[in-house]
């Protein structure tokens, strides 16, 4: 479970204003339940997912995580790119209480990098970045995995095996997702979230969630016609 306790954030934009990603939300994201969160560009999802995850703080109010929350898969700060595979694995797996030596030993298996495991994050393509976090990520067991937009990588074949190891941990933990893809979000979640204007609207159904969400995005597409 991660309860939202009356939770703010903002930013502020280049012209001197604020662009509001939540305003005084209270909402909780339930244990047994996967969530995907829908919302159109710039609303803040990733943001939101970062805020879940504790690598990003509210303005204002509290998150209060039952469980153990992973880093939010899909963000460019999870690696240090100066050190290699190896390296942010370990301390990865350090910080979140996992043998090292058994991550490292997974990952090298599941992400298929070759000698570039062994190299500095820094050369790595953005695919390979992203072959690095599910492993890092599918290394260690979580109660809630965080996802961002990252399910598109690899191959077919890769992106199938990703799918797999994730369904299986699955049985066991819950996933909160942030995806523009209607199957991934249907194949992985039970109860959708749509962040629209400073709100987090909460859906039991999940086709009801992404057919709120259909409904904004067509909104905007008249309004800017």
């Amino acid at each position: 479970m991660i309860d939202l306790r009356n939770v703010s954030k903002s930013y502020r934009t280049d012209d001197g204003g604020h662009r509001v990603i939540l305003r005084n939300v209270d909402t909780i994201f339930p244990t047994g339940r996967n969530v995907g969160i829908l919302g159109v560009n710039g609303s803040g999802k990733s943001t939101l997912v970062r805020m879940l995850s504790g690598v990003e703080m509210p303005d204002g109010g509290r998150i209060v995580r039952a469980g153990d929350v992973s880093f939010p898969l899909g963000f460019g700060g999870t690696f240090h790119p100066n050190l290699s595979g190896v390296e942010n694995v370990k301390f990865l797996a350090r910080v979140y209480g996992a043998d090292p030596k058994e991550a490292v030993e997974y990952v090298e298996g599941f992400a298929e990098l070759g000698s570039y495991f062994r190299m500095p994050v820094s050369t790595y393509s953005s695919g390979m970045t992203a072959r690095l976090a599910f492993g890092a990520c599918l290394a260690i067991e979580f109660d809630t995995y965080l996802i961002d937009e990252v399910t598109a990588v690899g191959d077919a074949a890769f992106r199938e095996k990703c799918l797999h190891a994730f369904e299986d941990r699955m049985s066991n933990s819950n996933v909160v997702i942030v995806s523009h893809d209607e199957t991934t979000i249907r194949r992985w979640c039970d109860m959708g979230a749509v962040l629209a204007d400073g709100e987090i609207i909460m859906f039991d159904a999940i086709e009801d969630a992404l057919e709120t969400h259909r409904n904004r995005m067509q909104h905007m597409i008249e309004r800017a016609s």
